[in-house]
């Protein structure tokens, strides 16, 4: 997908051999992007498991102990990237205040897509193929004007709050496995910012905007989502107005929580009540998702991807869910930041 003798500095610390490496696990991970796509057009029963059951909720977990790796391997991103890797991109600077206002859309892009996964996506793959479609067009449009991740994997991305939410204190850095050199293209880059949040470019008001939906948001998004059912059958104006209302609900009720506490909180303390949000919500995701994938959630047929409620005992669940919640709550407020960003920042570019 990128030309192995794509230019990578010193500073990336990469050598010759690592970046054909790298350049095989994307092309590799492209081509089971690729796959997934087809079979939801052709296999749709095989695709839908596939992306909603099995790599959607992986993806969470990924971000919060090494969101690098998925920087660097998501097939949207390879894709978007491939006119700056060949030099086909226009490589614009895009604005501050352009950035910020994309970053806004694209939280919001989230809220407005996540929950149709109840009405039409969870159950349609023609609907998800076309859905992944226009994200990979609008990604690779992007591409061929702006320069590196600025145009999508930094801003329009509704994936990126998500990732900025839980990344906040990886596990590793990864080496940068795109860029070939830092060009400051977004400010501040998430990649190479250590210890990246929602609320921490705050120039814009539309930086502030969606940072503070993206925190205080999410966590009662996540709640309100996992309690409305999938629809099987045709659906009515009614029922795909319903699939927002408790999601919309539950994301009011921690927006105005998270705003009454940044208030009484002194600025110091901030971040770590974003970090209790940020545990809060991939909690709350796993509170409910693994009950749900082996057969035990709240709607008996929504997401399974095996169901084993005749096999384990109830109580396993529990464990399951408890583990993972003291996990990452632990993880969260427990360890201590290490300072480091997603990703290594390559040698900056001569001008």
């Amino acid at each position: 997908m990128i030309a192995a003798n794509t230019p990578f500095k010193s500073g990336n610390q990469l050598s010759a051999r690592s970046v054909t490496i790298w350049r095989v696990v994307q092309f590799v991970v492209w081509l089971v992007g690729l796959a997934i796509f087809l079979s939801l057009i052709y296999f749709p029963s095989i695709g839908l498991l596939v992306f909603w059951n099995i790599l959607i909720p992986i993806a969470p977990a990924l971000f919060v102990v090494a969101a690098g790796l998925w920087r660097n391997v998501c097939p949207i991103a390879i894709t978007n990237l491939l006119p700056r890797h060949f030099d086909l991109s226009l490589k614009m600077k895009i604005s501050v205040r352009t950035q910020a206002k994309l970053q806004l859309v694209s939280i919001l892009v989230l809220y407005a897509v996540v929950p149709l996964r109840h009405a039409i996506f969870n159950n349609d793959g023609m609907a998800t193929a076309w859905l992944l479609f226009i994200a990979v067009t609008v990604g690779f449009s992007m591409g061929f004007v702006y320069d590196w991740k600025s145009g999508w994997c930094s801003t329009l991305c509704p994936v990126h709050p998500v990732e900025k939410l839980y990344g906040g204190n990886t596990l590793i850095s990864m080496p940068n496995a795109h860029c070939g050199e830092c060009v400051n293209c977004s400010v501040p880059c998430p990649d190479s910012t250590p210890n990246m949040h929602p609320a921490m470019a705050t120039k814009t008001v539309y930086h502030k905007i969606s940072g503070i939906l993206t925190i205080g948001g999410l966590p009662g998004f996540i709640w309100g989502w996992f309690h409305v059912p999938d629809n099987n059958s045709t659906v009515s104006l009614s029922q795909f107005f319903g699939t927002y209302e408790l999601p919309l609900l539950g994301c009011l009720v921690t927006l105005i929580i998270y705003l009454i506490w940044d208030k009484v909180l002194a600025e110091k303390d901030r971040p770590k009540l974003i970090a209790v949000f940020a545990a809060a919500g991939v909690s709350c995701y796993y509170w409910y998702r693994i009950p749900a994938l082996l057969g035990f959630g709240k709607f008996a047929e929504d997401g399974v991807l095996i169901n084993l409620k005749n096999i384990l005992p109830e109580w396993s669940i529990i464990l399951m869910i408890i583990s993972t919640t003291i996990f990452f709550f632990s993880w969260f407020l427990l360890r201590k930041p290490n300072s480091k960003s997603w990703v290594v920042r390559p040698k900056f570019a001569w001008k």
